[in-house]
């Protein structure tokens, strides 16, 4: 079994099954009361059931040889990807007294209930603000959502170059589809970034910054008592 494998399948295997917010609840009941760290966790838990999905299905795509499907599936891990480091950022950000709680808070609700279909009240964030954000700490996600963008959008690259050539000097352009001669070589290195840093983010980097930030709701609650409005 190819080392991808072996990481979607173990992966597979322990997804979150279910959240007990009675749980949460006793662990600490002054951090959990306020429905931004419940949010967080919602957060964690269905981005790692998409990623997983998406990038099985990449994979899926790969093996057979559809590589311009496989990357437009990748491209869609990255970005669900970026919100888990975005979350992380905000959460860093309210510690460090670089972001009001309660602000944080809207932004965990827009980052989970947000739309752009207005099937709920909240307007999603564009996710090229999401990626650009997460381009400050893993500088070459940008470059890389972006070249899998241009194969996602009828663009020159995923038009003209994914299925032609065009010989100047005969003037007779020839048609095939190429995305397999063009991206199977690296098409599982960027499967395995994106897992590399889905792992660092979900297990260390939230875990850490989210018992911190229970420590400092705990500590800031009654500040955050007397400034909350309509929550």
């Amino acid at each position: 079994m190819r080392e991808i494998e072996d990481n979607l399948l173990t992966w597979k295997m322990t997804l979150c099954e279910s959240v007990d917010i009675g749980g949460l609840y006793s662990r600490n009941k002054i951090a959990h009361k306020w429905k931004a760290t419940f949010r967080s966790l919602e957060l964690r838990e269905t981005v790692s059931w998409r990623t997983q999905d998406l990038l099985q299905q990449s994979l899926f795509l790969f093996d057979a040889g559809h590589l311009l499907g496989a990357r437009i599936l990748l491209r869609s891990a990255f970005e669900t990807l970026a919100i888990l480091i975005y979350l992380n950022q905000i959460t860093r950000k309210v510690l460090f007294d670089e972001l009001n709680f309660h602000e944080f808070s809207d932004k965990t609700s827009t980052l989970l209930l947000g739309s752009r279909d207005d099937s709920t009240p909240l307007k999603a964030l564009n996710i090229m603000t999401v990626i650009e954000k997460c381009n400050s700490r893993y500088p070459d996600i940008q470059n890389l959502y972006a070249q899998l963008s241009e194969s996602a959008h009828p663009n020159y690259t995923g038009v003209c170059i994914g299925y032609s050539d065009l010989d100047k000097e005969s003037f007779i352009t020839t048609y095939s589809n190429k995305w397999k001669k063009m991206h199977e070589d690296h098409h599982l290195d960027f499967m395995k970034s994106c897992v590399a840093i889905f792992h660092h983010e979900y297990n260390e980097e939230w875990i850490d910054a989210f018992e911190k930030l229970e420590v400092w709701i705990t500590d800031n609650d009654a500040q955050l008592e007397a400034t909350k409005v309509g929550i």
